[in-house]
Formats: structure tokens, C-alpha cells, sequence
């Protein structure tokens, strides 16, 4: 039941990122990574919290590896404002939709944090499928292989000459990472 529900809440994000964005991939990628930002900050207080009231400290590999993925998904998140440069109307459903995931995940996260994970491992998942598609088009010429962002390249220690199409590559390898940890937590 909790994979249905998981499986059916990704299902019903997508619809909206694909009714909203259709096939513009810079501008989606800014929302869903700030929307992707907020799981593991959330999950990885909820346990860091836990930790405290319990009065236990085994849960510190799982706090860092959490709060590791948040920080990894606000860096996607900064390379593709540098692409895209998001206009006002933009930027205000960036924080509309954050603010809501934000209240919907910590909520689920409280009461059903396997479920939670596993929605977010299908999220991921989605993830890696839209910027294989992305890069599809940047590959096939649709979109411009522009030069990636200074902040990137430093960031993954990719060469000064690297391009888009290198950074949804590095991009994608994180976003199955974090599909990985997700599913690893959603069946502990």
C-alpha cells in the first residue's frame, strides 16, 4: 500500500511538472530541485531530532547522508538558476511550491517516513528519466549546449571548457544516487 501511494503521489507530481513545463527542461529543473531540496533537509532534522529525544547516537550516518542530499539538490538548483535565469512569475512558484511540499513531505515524513522515502526514491527516478530527456535534446541540438556554470564546474572539479550537456550528466549521476539512499532507507 505505502509503494501505491508513493508511486501515485510521483505519478501526480509529474503531471503537473509536464502540464506546467512541457518540454522546457531548464525551467522545470528549477522547481523540482527546489522542491527535491526539501526531503532531506526534512528527513534528515526528523532524525536528527529523533536522536535527540532518544538520546541515542547511531544516527548520525544517515543525518549527514540526508542533509548531504539536501545540500547536493540546492547546488543543482543554483546551476540552473545561472542557465535559465527564472523571471518573477517564476521565482513565485518556486516558493509557493516549496512552502507546500515542505508542509506535505514533513507531515508524511512524521507519520509514514518509509512511504516517504520511497516516494522520493520514484522522485529521483523521474528525475533521472527528465534529464536523460534533457540531455537528449541538448545532445540532438533542440537546446543550446551552453558553457556550464562557473559554479559548477568548481563544484564537480569539471574541466573550464565544460558544457550543459556535462552538467545534467554529473546532474543525473547525483539524481540516481539519490534514488539509491531513498529506496535503501524506504525498506530498513
Amino acid at each position: 500500500m505505502s509503494n501505491f501511494f508513493a508511486l501515485s503521489m510521483t505519478k501526480f507530481f509529474r503531471l503537473i511538472a509536464d502540464t506546467f513545463f512541457a518540454k522546457r527542461y531548464g525551467h522545470r529543473a528549477i522547481v523540482l530541485e527546489t522542491i527535491a531540496g526539501v526531503p532531506g533537509m526534512v528527513a534528515g532534522m526528523w532524525v536528527h531530532l529523533k536522536s535527540l529525544r532518544k538520546m541515542e547516537t547511531g544516527y548520525g550516518p544517515m543525518i549527514r547522508e540526508l542533509l548531504a542530499e539536501a545540500e547536493n539538490e540546492r547546488m543543482h538548483l543554483m546551476f540552473f538558476i545561472e542557465i535559465t535565469k527564472p523571471n518573477l512569475l517564476e521565482r513565485c512558484l518556486v516558493l509557493f511550491s516549496q512552502g507546500v511540499f515542505w508542509i506535505f513531505y514533513f507531515l508524511l515524513y512524521v507519520f509514514f517516513p518509509k512511504t516517504a522515502h520511497r516516494m522520493i526514491h520514484h522522485f529521483e527516478e523521474e528525475a533521472v528519466k527528465s534529464y536523460s530527456e534533457y540531455l537528449e535534446m541538448v545532445e540532438s541540438g533542440v537546446v543550446e549546449n551552453v558553457p556550464a556554470p562557473k559554479l559548477a564546474i568548481d563544484y564537480y572539479r569539471m574541466s573550464k571548457d565544460a558544457r550543459l550537456s556535462d552538467l545534467i550528466i554529473k546532474v543525473r549521476e547525483d539524481e540516481q544516487h539519490h534514488s539509491d539512499i531513498n529506496y535503501k532507507y524506504s525498506i530498513k
